[in-house]
């Protein structure tokens, strides 16, 4: 008996990596040899557009793909969001924790594009969403769905649908969720507007889990918060991340986690120009070679990903001057982040101590701001502002009792910079946004919490 090239190619890598589980279009899963509790992302050279309609092999993509997704997701699991990735075992693989999938794409939109603009063809192309807009399409194959303890199947008239949960009423409606690239050119753009739902299936058709519509809120957080930190990175970067999609599993210890690939297939991120550098350059037809260093590009600029070293550090003049009002704010949750320095030293009794210590702790994390919180000693934020050259915001201690203090702080001298706060959970504040302009982590948490008030 023979067996050609392939095939013993595909048995070497089951000598490598374990049993094959799932071979999708760009990509194989096995399971880890001797831990059934994880499997190796192996990615492949396929690139395809319009569900598999469109289809071509691109030799090196896999490993371009299988960089990218694991410099997103060392950024994430820096920033604390609970992703499925152990570490990059090779050039075209990674190693996760095995997953129960969820049969959902979650798509989060920062600015309109795509099949949302089919939907939505009163907002232009590129309109901004100040307010992230989360979205559910059900993840489907071959225009059919069987339903969840179910025997029947339900059939669709095209894969991955947009969904509406209706949880009152127990259903979930799916629509028509947008044109491909060719279909755009022959159906008109506005057929989508107003559009009926083309099946409606019960929950429990589509929920595998008994918590499912609680998963599927944490998912939409989750999705938010990865949105945000990516969005920042690609901001360092000169870039513009306007929208993506993820997949999310349930792991081995029942954890909700951010499963499978976040790579140049997953999202839309456009160049000073407006100019796409993702997959969406394949889907508008480009030559496999713009595509290919497209996908290179892309590969230096998140290898830059990454959270700098940051301090905030709290100066005050004694030991009676309480710092609890400070840490009853973001800074508690953001302290895995961020080093916060307790810096105790007189401005006015011991200036050389101070100016020392001014000068050690900055040379140490000169990306840092200081707040200066002392009860009488309201020069000492200007002091200290006058002899460094990060920002520095003073608190006025005593201004309740004694508001003509205040003028220490406001009425300064000539490059004296100093920025004044009354409230401590505002100097606070004030000083994570300066450091978030530079730190994804920082800013995913100050922006979600602005979403959520909008």
């Amino acid at each position: 008996m023979t067996t050609n090239k392939a095939e013993q190619a595909d048995e070497t890598k089951v000598r490598k990596y374990g049993l094959l589980l799932v071979e999708g279009k760009t990509k194989k899963i096995f399971g880890k040899r001797g831990d059934s509790s994880r499997v190796i992302l192996v990615s492949k050279d396929d690139i395809t557009a319009g569900d598999g309609a469109k289809h071509d092999v691109i030799e090196g993509k896999a490993e371009l793909s299988n960089r990218i997704t694991c410099n997103v997701f060392r950024l994430l699991k820096a920033c604390g969001i609970p992703v499925a990735f152990k570490k990059q075992i090779s050039p075209n693989a990674f190693e996760a924790p095995r997953c129960t999938m969820l049969p959902y794409e979650v798509v989060v939109r920062r600015e309109a594009h795509g099949t949302y603009c089919d939907r939505n063809p009163h907002l232009p192309k590129g309109s901004i969403f100040p307010k992230l807009l989360l979205e559910f399409f059900l993840k489907t194959s071959d225009k059919s769905w069987k339903g969840v303890g179910s025997r029947e199947t339900y059939p669709l008239l095209k894969d991955d649908p947009f969904m509406e949960f209706e949880y009152a009423e127990k259903q979930v409606k799916l629509f028509y969720p947008g044109h491909g690239s060719g279909e755009r050119k022959t159906v008109a753009k506005g057929v989508l507007v107003g559009q009926e739902p083309f099946l409606i299936l019960p929950l429990a058709e589509v929920f595998s889990q008994d918590n499912e519509e609680k998963l599927i809120e944490k998912m939409g957080i989750i999705a938010r918060q990865t949105f945000l930190v990516l969005e920042k990175a690609w901001q360092l970067q000169g870039r513009k991340l306007v929208d993506f999609k993820v997949e999310f599993g349930i792991g081995p210890n029942g954890e909700l986690l951010l499963a499978d690939v976040i790579d140049n297939d997953s999202w839309r991120v456009v160049d000073g120009s407006g100019g796409y550098i993702d997959k969406q350059v394949y889907r508008d037809g480009g030559d496999l070679n713009t595509v290919t260093e497209k996908y290179r590009q892309v590969v230096e600029l998140t290898s830059q990903f990454g959270l700098p070293t940051q301090q905030l550090i709290l100066w005050r003049g004694s030991e009676k001057d309480d710092l609890k009002p400070f840490y009853e704010s973001t800074l508690e949750s953001l302290s895995k982040q961020l080093k916060n320095r307790v810096v105790t030293c007189s401005v006015h009794k011991q200036p050389t101590l101070a100016y020392d210590l001014l000068q050690k702790y900055v040379s140490e994390i000169p990306d840092t701001v200081i707040i200066a919180f002392v009860g009488r000693s309201n020069g000492a934020g200007p002091t200290i502002s006058a002899n460094t050259t990060v920002p520095v915001i003073t608190v006025p201690a005593g201004y309740k009792d004694f508001p003509n203090d205040i003028w220490s702080s406001l009425r300064t001298p000539s490059n004296v910079s100093v920025m004044t706060v009354l409230e401590p959970m505002n100097a606070v504040l004030a000083g994570l946004q300066i450091l978030a302009m530079r730190n994804p982590s920082i800013y995913a948490v100050l922006r979600m919490k602005q979403e959520e008030r909008m």
